[in-house]
């Protein structure tokens, strides 16, 4: 069983920077598709970005330029840095395992979510 746990999540005015963290543990293997999605009070849940095993990384086209997708593959660890931020970028963001592309009907194990808020 894989367990994903989020960190880095607060509140910045927009213009901002903050970096979210999330540490897979139970993870036997560098196979899966890690990723961010994120849930707006209201809306659906939407894709971020995500990175294969290979590195290769997709980025929401919302994000594209502000955010930047990188994982430390021996720390199990993956890192999204989210910089220029905006007051719609304000949702719950939740770390997500599975397979390539990272959409929501591949994901196998999320995470409990953490909070990002950007005020005007």
């Amino acid at each position: 069983q894989v367990k994903l746990v989020e960190s880095g999540g607060g509140s910045v005015q927009a213009g901002g920077s903050l970096r979210l963290s999330c540490t897979a543990s139970g993870y036997t293997g560098s196979g899966y598709c890690m990723g961010w999605f994120r849930q707006a009070p209201g809306k659906e849940r939407e894709g971020v970005a995500h990175i294969a095993s290979d590195g290769s990384t997709r980025y929401a086209d919302s994000v594209k330029g502000r955010f930047t997708l990188s994982k430390d593959n021996a720390k199990h660890t993956l890192t999204l840095q989210m910089n220029n931020l905006k007051p719609e970028d304000s949702a719950t963001y939740y770390c997500a395992a599975g397979v390539w592309p990272l959409v929501e009907e591949h994901v196998r194990y999320w995470g409990q979510g953490t909070q990002v808020t950007v005020s005007s």
